[in-house]
């Protein structure tokens, strides 16, 4: 979901929208809104970011798939999706209100890459953090801030540059603070797990069998199918599944890709074999989810 995309949402109703979202080809800040949601889930998900987006939900409450992995969003907890994040709204209360900034590949970066702070330049692509009341308006104030200059005349943009780089250092801080007591509470098997999950969501694409990610975790391929099973309730090559006809729906839905470069770049041996893979898995040719 690109600056394009999210032009060709917001468009319709930039008017209702304009007293709580700001939108420009470098930037997006959503200030209290809902409605930019429900209309995303009715432009045919599930969606690919490939940008940064950094949130913090003010009200209510969303079910969110991200990266596979079905996660609850309640009020007081941040959010951050990275580029490479797939993104499956499911539902969203009527009173859900979020506040954050979408930064676009135009945004000029506070850091270079090699410094970015460490939970946005690690194997992370998306995390969720419940914090204390302080924490949460201390991210409030800076996003506040932010607004009011990027509505101002001819506005700063090494200012807005600066504001974004206090706020990703408040997530981080945040981040690494709670992330080492969830390792030091995760059971061998849970983690296990979510080393399978990232892998199988930066690999899935081109590989499609259960022995490559075994490799990759140092394990047999019969031992890792159990411990996925135990963790999960899922078989492994489910989970492999689900990421690569994910995939397949985000290139179908939003691309004008033909069916046979899609079936090359996620590495079937033929067209025929990628149709009959895809419709055995969801019952739908790819020509017909397409044209949904």
């Amino acid at each position: 979901m690109n600056s394009s995309l999210m032009r060709d949402i917001l468009s319709p109703h930039i008017e209702q929208l304009r007293q709580q979202i700001f939108f420009s080809d470098e930037l997006g800040i959503i200030h209290g809104n809902s409605q930019l949601f429900q209309h995303a889930i009715r432009l045919d998900p599930p969606f690919a970011i490939d940008d940064y987006r950094l949130g913090m939900v003010v009200k209510g409450q969303a079910t969110i798939n991200l990266n596979l992995v079905e996660k609850r969003l309640e009020a007081g907890t941040f959010v951050f999706f990275g580029p490479g994040t797939i993104v499956n709204p499911i539902d969203f209360s009527a009173d859900f209100e979020v506040y954050g900034v979408v930064l676009f590949a135009d945004f000029p970066m506070p850091f270079l890459p090699s410094q970015m702070p460490s939970a946005f330049n690690g194997p992370m692509r998306d995390f969720q953090l419940q914090v204390g009341k302080a924490d949460f308006e201390t991210a409030v104030n800076i996003i506040d801030t932010l607004w009011l200059i990027v509505h101002q005349p001819g506005y700063s943009r090494p200012t807005a540059s600066s504001l974004v780089a206090a706020l990703m250092h408040h997530y981080d801080g945040l981040y690494h603070r709670q992330s080492d007591a969830l390792r030091a509470s995760r059971t061998h098997e849970q983690s296990i797990f979510d080393r399978f999950i990232y892998l199988v969501n930066l690999h899935a694409a081109r590989e499609h069998h259960i022995g490559f990610y075994a490799a990759k975790l140092c394990l047999t391929e019969r031992y890792l199918g159990t411990i996925i099973r135990q963790a999960s309730g899922v078989t492994a090559k489910e989970w492999i599944d689900r990421a690569l006809v994910t995939r397949i729906k985000v290139e179908l839905r939003h691309t004008d890709k033909t069916i046979g470069r899609i079936s090359d770049e996620m590495h079937f041996a033929n067209p025929s074999f990628f149709c009959k893979y895809f419709t055995r898995l969801t019952s739908k040719t790819p020509t017909e989810y397409r044209l949904e």
